[in-house]
């Protein structure tokens, strides 16, 4: 890793990160209407007659898609061979803002310019040390302004990490004991609202639905499908053991939780595939529920 003098990164500032960006598409119906589905967005004022795009869809019509767009700057480029070079090589995302000045509805034409709003001094993180580069996006629609996107990274040097080797504890407060304590003697609770009698999970103080704040609970059969996963193979972390697959577990009560799925390898991962709950004891005085693959169980397990 090779220090650069901040004077050299800060000259980046105020410089174009892209010129006269244009979106790919008008805003659409179709693309409100998955995005809608996939947040579980069901606001009335995003279908309809006369739809307007979710406020938070700003940067979505900006996207250049797996072909990217023509518009960056030579500036930005050079900027991030600088911090290449300097042995940053990694990136994360940290966090963005938005700013709407305006509704997008359908037909609109989305137009961009973007600069380079901010490079940090040299910071070190729990991740490694490097940059925080921030770049502003100004969106219009049909030539007036839209909106602002900031969005936030940390171009950053790997650090080396101390092997810790113990499975990282649960978050255990007053509003989701009651469910530790049931995985603890191999019960999966699920919350109950005592007014309109909907099933939550995971655990919340009032119920999202009624907003009453009395509940009692039902222990869940342990059936249930792999809705989504995603195979982990990076960052490696001491106490797992790469590739491993982490599921979005449909249960049969009709509510979704998010755990391990075990008894299959994580390259024959499917959606759909039928899982059942078990308990595993994965170090002394802590357990957690899994999920094994039914049809490895039929097969004997691995």
């Amino acid at each position: 890793m090779t220090d650069l003098s901040y004077e050299t990164l800060k000259a980046f500032e105020g410089r174009a990160a892209a010129t006269s960006g244009a979106g790919k598409d008008p805003v659409n119906e179709p693309m409100i209407r998955h995005w809608c589905e996939a947040m579980g967005d069901t606001n009335s004022a995003y279908a309809g007659p006369d739809p307007i795009a979710p406020p938070t869809m700003l940067q979505a019509w900006t996207m250049g898609g797996l072909s990217g767009h023509q518009g960056r700057s030579a500036a930005y480029d050079e900027l991030f061979a600088l911090l290449d070079g300097a042995g940053y090589t990694s990136v994360v995302a940290t966090d963005c803002e938005q700013e709407y000045l305006r509704a997008l509805r359908p037909g609109d034409e989305i137009t961009f310019d973007a600069v380079i709003e901010s490079v940090s001094e040299r910071k070190t993180t729990k991740l490694g040390t490097g940059h925080f580069v921030t770049t502003r996006m100004d969106v219009r629609a049909g030539g007036e302004p839209a909106g602002t996107h900031r969005f936030r990274i940390l171009k950053y040097a790997p650090g080396q990490r101390r092997p810790q080797g113990k499975r990282p504890r649960p978050v255990i407060n007053r509003d989701n004991a009651g469910f530790w304590d049931g995985v603890a003697r191999h019960r999966l609770l699920i919350q109950r609202c005592g007014g309109c009698r909907a099933l939550r999970f995971p655990w919340l103080p009032g119920c999202n639905s009624c907003g009453s704040l009395v509940w009692d609970t039902v222990e869940a059969s342990g059936e249930g499908t792999v809705y989504s996963y995603v195979v982990m193979h990076h960052p490696p972390f001491p106490a797992f053991d790469p590739p491993y697959a982490v599921g979005l577990i449909d249960l049969a009560e009709g509510v979704r939780m998010v755990s391990n799925v075990v008894g299959v390898p994580s390259d024959k991962m499917r959606i759909g595939q039928p899982v059942r709950l078990e308990f595993q004891e994965v170090e002394p005085e802590l357990v957690l529920p899994v999920f094994r693959a039914v049809e490895s169980m039929a097969g004997g397990g691995v």
